[in-house]
């Protein structure tokens, strides 16, 4: 078994007891990532509320800056590890220049990338995800369109409140595991899991094969969602869908 192969199996091991943090990801999909709903050119005033603007890389690797023509934070590959095309969640613009939420630790940073660098698009959609309540509540033009149980992290392995957005979407080969029928890769990660076979703790909200979980504390720190919610998802949202976790 090649140790690629033997990573894979590791994380799906893990995955199938009752982890749920994408700690190391088994898939690089191209063909979900492809699928995913598409987005639409950027033509309404950024202040509309529930307007959210997507920068998809285009070079093979892009510059994030501390600040306009400020210095060079990071380089980051495109696509990305798992075969998604690089995408960020704009924050703001200046001329030439995109302010856009990274992809990488410290859960909340962000850059500078040139407008050159990238493609802007935008949507409608919206995540909130209620850990109290135990809900994922998506919406279109702030008209919610689902609302349904999720299964969240352990006490010791809790979903790290935040804003993160959708960066990629991946389909397990083996859709009878918790990580269900899709999984949605946010830009957040674990505060307490860090590395496992050369992934870093990346969360996701994914289906699962085990509907028991939904509505309770379970998981590794991913938030889980009945198949049947993430695939009407994974038909309907496009990459770079803003997801705002709180209590």
């Amino acid at each position: 078994m090649s140790r690629g192969a033997a990573a894979a199996l590791a994380v799906i091991a893990i995955v199938a007891g009752v982890a749920g943090a994408l700690v190391g990801t088994p898939w690089n999909d191209k063909k979900a990532n492809s699928a995913i709903g598409p987005a639409v050119a950027t033509t309404v005033p950024p202040q509309d509320p529930n307007l959210s603007i997507v920068a998809t890389a285009i070079p093979k690797s892009i510059d994030v800056f501390s600040a306009p023509n400020g210095p060079k934070k990071t380089s980051l590959a495109n696509p990305n590890e798992n075969g998604a095309p690089l995408t960020f969640l704009e924050r703001d613009e200046q001329p030439g220049w995109v302010h856009v939420l990274l992809p990488v630790r410290p859960n909340g940073s962000d850059g500078w990338v040139r407008a050159s660098d990238v493609t802007l698009t935008s949507h409608y959609y919206k995540i909130v995800v209620e850990l109290a309540a135990h809900r994922v509540i998506v919406s279109d033009h702030g008209k919610v369109f689902l609302d349904t149980p999720a299964g969240i992290g352990k006490a010791e392995t809790q979903t790290p409140v935040g804003l993160y957005y959708t960066k990629e979407l991946l389909q397990p080969p083996n859709p009878n595991t918790v990580y269900g029928h899709y999984v949605y890769g946010l830009s957040g990660f674990s505060n307490v899991i860090f590395h496992f076979e050369g992934g870093e703790g990346v969360i996701g909200i994914h289906g699962t094969n085990d509907p028991s979980g939904l509505g309770k504390d379970v998981s590794h720190g991913c938030i889980r969602i009945s198949n049947d919610a993430i695939e009407m998802l994974a038909k309907k949202l496009p990459l770079g869908v803003p997801v705002e976790i709180r209590q």
